[in-house]
């Protein structure tokens, strides 16, 4: 067997084309669109690589492909974490520990040789994007920017020696969902307790809404574990992506006297259109996608934050009761609140307090290099 550094076209191709071998017969897998995928892995437009490397490689055994993955060196991630970590990536194979092994070995032996300690992931390319295996939950389709993958891939991940990281959650609620009676109380005080007002998001000015939306962020999660902050152009690429395909009115800003406090973020579940694309925006798939945008019945409630000062004060909840009122309003009937930490017990006690149950986990895998 060997491994191959992407280095041409060709091998490009084949790297991005790889998972449909895969996954030929799952009926819950959502393929990738191959113009994001590579606009993903290119160096020379995508902000990530301001602070980041990429080697991408390719499993070849008597002439086909078994197998692909990237590793990653993010600078950003090692200074602000205090870490020396290469995370591999975008990871895909047959049932192979052979396989497994030596594509792991090769992103190992890449981090050691620029003085890394750590060998971590999936991240495909950060926790800022779709990271983690699929651990429990095989039995749907992933929402959008969530991963998806074959069960033997955790089995593969222990037989080359990786152990748990951490694992992240994926809570369920349907538009039924009963949320208990104190949610009501804490929503009802917060209204008649703060001075905050509510809007959903400014299409015409997204640029400086998605700072915004980036300084809470920063703020609010920056004690989370693995969490790195997000670059000026890392926002605007964010925002970019915005103008595409947010639902403004599943994007709710806080704001008390001119300042923006909170906001709640979600996005309509893509993938109920993606499934069918096969991964190609042909001019089918672009009228396909353009018609059956308003028919998703699923969105994907992806973060919240509150600055610091208000959060013991009910704006969290103020916001998703919010959110929810737009979503159920405009025919969405059912939320996946993802992802959250195992052991970030005060929002997933917040999110089983409004009806969530955990339906899915996923698990980051490491090992010391």
């Amino acid at each position: 067997m060997e491994i191959r550094k992407v280095s041409s076209r060709r091998d490009q191709k084949e790297f991005i084309l790889f998972p449909w071998k895969v996954y030929q017969n799952d009926p819950y897998w959502v393929p990738p669109l191959i113009i994001d995928m590579k606009e993903k892995l290119n160096k020379k437009k995508h902000p990530f690589f301001e602070h980041a490397d990429l080697e991408l490689f390719l499993a070849v055994k008597d002439g086909e492909v078994q197998g692909r993955i990237a590793a990653i060196l993010d600078e950003r991630h090692n200074e602000f974490r205090h870490e020396k970590v290469v995370f591999f990536g975008l990871y895909e194979s047959f049932n192979d520990p052979e396989v497994a092994q030596q594509l792991l070995s090769t992103v190992a032996n890449w981090g050691k040789a620029k003085g890394m300690n750590i060998l971590r992931g999936p991240m495909n390319l950060s926790m800022n994007d779709e990271c983690a295996f699929l651990l429990e939950g095989f039995d749907s389709s992933p929402v959008i920017m969530m991963t998806y993958n074959p069960p033997y891939y955790n089995d593969l991940m222990t037989q080359c020696g990786l152990v748990k990281a951490k694992d992240l959650y994926a809570f369920y609620m349907t538009k039924d969902h009963q949320e208990k009676e104190k949610v009501r109380l804490i929503v009802e005080k917060a209204r008649r307790d703060l001075s905050v007002t509510l809007r959903t998001v400014n299409m015409k000015d997204i640029v400086n809404e998605a700072r915004k939306i980036a300084f809470i962020y920063n703020e609010a999660w920056k004690g989370n574990w693995g969490f790195v902050p997000w670059t000026e152009h890392e926002m605007i690429h964010m925002a970019n992506k915005l103008k595409q395909f947010a639902d403004p009115d599943l994007v709710i800003f806080a704001e008390d006297k001119g300042q923006t406090v909170g906001f709640a973020f979600g996005l309509p579940n893509y993938n109920e259109i993606l499934k069918k694309l096969n991964g190609r925006l042909t001019p089918w798939g672009i009228l396909y996608f353009l018609l059956n945008r308003e028919k998703i019945k699923g969105m994907r409630a992806v973060v919240f934050g509150v600055l610091k000062k208000y959060r013991m004060t009910g704006l969290s909840y103020l916001l998703y009761d919010q959110l929810e009122k737009n979503a159920l309003r405009k025919g969405y009937e059912w939320c996946e609140t993802s992802w959250q930490l195992e052991d970030n017990q005060a929002i997933n006690k917040f999110t089983e307090s409004l009806g969530g149950r955990i339906y899915k986990k996923y698990r980051i895998y490491e090992k010391e290099i």
